[in-house]
């Protein structure tokens, strides 16, 4: 066993590990487990090889391959117990293990063991599509027993599954290994982030859409949502429901069952609006709130892009409601950025009794957690300008940049003037105000003029030294 040190060295070094090589390892390591080796550090090694995995094919296991018709409706959310309620379209990834177990230990253990056995031999010696044609049968087998599990005695499968929410997971995991099969055919005519959907893709996925209406009918609309969560931009699965229904009002859509996938769509706007309005003044990460903020922007304006959208919908009335939210939220950050920004360098009022206008104060140290602060929000005010329209603070985005502008053009003229004095005792005060100023030019106008603000500074220290 691997000493806690040497441990962190390995993870270090793996997290550090091109994309290629890290599959690669990944693959060796898999293929070992499976293999029953005991010498390597499995868990550990996948563990922190995981990052570099995200987009990438991993090593076929019983357990994957069993997941494969519902794995693009995994999310890694929090443990089921702690869920509300269940997401229709959305499975949890702690659910699965609680599932498999109840399958492969109480409804099917000498089945779901020979499958396990028997699939696990053909992958260690690569016969991929074996494995692939012994686990389609398992779906059904496994489908048809949960299926009259649940039906046969709600409440006791619910016990056995420990929450309604895992209950929901299970049934919906039932329903699409019952299609199987189509859902395969999905995936591999859409490899994981396709670009694009053309309309020869569009016209596949209506195809397996009219079979599966034909035999499984409830998970038929399950084909827009497994194509959603395979493209690149995931509002352009909405195209499959158009086509079917003949509309492209969201208010006829919304009603039938393939407003499944818009549901979807709408219910991530919802996340990423509820994370930027759970950021809160005056500690916040600004990388992380601009990055909901960018999502939430790019799919609300795309999926209106995409279908008809009417203010009186079911899907309007969510957007305006979302939008109004967003744009209250980002507008009380703007109107606290300039005094925040303000107040990272120090001024001091100007003229009779201090009623003058502020003006540069180099007698007073830097505050760091001022500077911090103020340097957070002028990255906000700056990063997100390509959303403001689009989430409706635009003009609050606009006064907040002017006045912090203004304000740093000012603190510069009195920075350049006050390094053309004498040497005195204030220097290193001077200096480091001068950094930070340099800091807020290149984020609030860009880094070739503060790279001028610092040709002019030295020139005006040279001026002094001169002097």
């Amino acid at each position: 066993m691997l000493s806690t040190e040497k441990s962190a060295l390995l993870q270090a070094f793996l997290g550090g590990l091109p994309q290629a090589a890290a599959a690669r390892l990944a693959k060796a390591v898999e293929i070992d487990r499976l293999a029953g080796g005991t010498v390597l550090p499995h868990d550990m090694i996948l563990g922190a090889l995981r990052p570099k995995l995200r987009h990438v094919e991993r090593t076929p296991t019983p357990l994957r391959l069993f997941c494969k018709p519902f794995e693009d409706l995994v999310r890694p959310e929090n443990p089921p117990e702690n869920r509300k309620e269940k997401v229709k379209g959305r499975i949890a990834r702690a659910s699965i293990v609680t599932v498999w177990t109840w399958l492969s230990r109480t409804l099917l253990p000498e089945a779901a063991s020979a499958y396990q056995s028997e699939v696990r031999a053909l992958i260690i010696r690569q016969q991929f599509d074996d494995a692939l044609a012994r686990v389609a049968a398992f779906w059904t087998l496994a489908a048809d027993a949960m299926t009259a599990a649940i039906a046969n005695d709600r409440k006791a499968v619910r016990m056995a599954l420990m929450s309604d929410a895992v209950l929901a997971d299970a049934q919906e995991m039932a329903l699409l290994l019952s299609a199987g099969q189509e859902i395969a055919a999905i995936q591999s005519l859409l490899p994981r982030l396709v670009p694009q959907l053309t309309d020869d893709m569009l016209h596949a996925l209506r195809d397996i859409h009219d079979r599966l209406a034909a035999s499984t009918a409830d998970a038929a609309p399950y084909v827009a949502v497994v194509a959603m969560n395979r493209l690149v931009h995931p509002w352009e699965a909405l195209k499959l429901p158009q086509l079917v229904t003949h509309q492209t009002q969201d208010t006829l859509i919304s009603s039938t069952d393939m407003g499944l996938v818009g549901d979807l769509l709408f219910a991530d706007i919802e996340l990423h609006g509820g994370a930027v309005r759970g950021a809160r003044h005056p500690v916040f990460d600004v990388h992380v709130l601009l990055d909901h903020l960018a999502h939430f922007t790019e799919l609300s304006s795309s999926i209106v892009k995409e279908i008809d959208i009417r203010r009186d919908g079911k899907w309007g009335k969510r957007l305006l409601k979302d939008r109004a939210a967003i744009a209250e939220h980002m507008e009380g950050f703007m109107e606290r950025a300039p005094k925040e920004i303000v107040a990272m360098l120090p001024v001091q009022k100007s003229g009779a009794f201090g009623g003058g206008p502020k003006t540069a104060d180099f007698s007073r140290a830097v505050d760091g957690e001022k500077a911090d602060r103020g340097l957070r929000y002028a990255r906000l005010v700056t990063g997100c300008a390509p959303y403001a329209a689009a989430a409706s603070f635009a003009a609050a985005q606009k006064d907040a940049y002017d006045e912090a502008s203004q304000h740093l053009r000012g603190y510069n003229e009195d920075l350049i003037r006050e390094l053309r004095g004498p040497e005195d005792s204030r220097r290193a005060v001077l200096e480091r105000q001068f950094e930070l100023a340099a800091e807020l030019t290149a984020l609030l106008f860009s880094p070739e003029e503060s790279e001028f603000l610092r040709r002019r500074a030295r020139a005006a220290t040279a001026q002094a030294a001169a002097a």
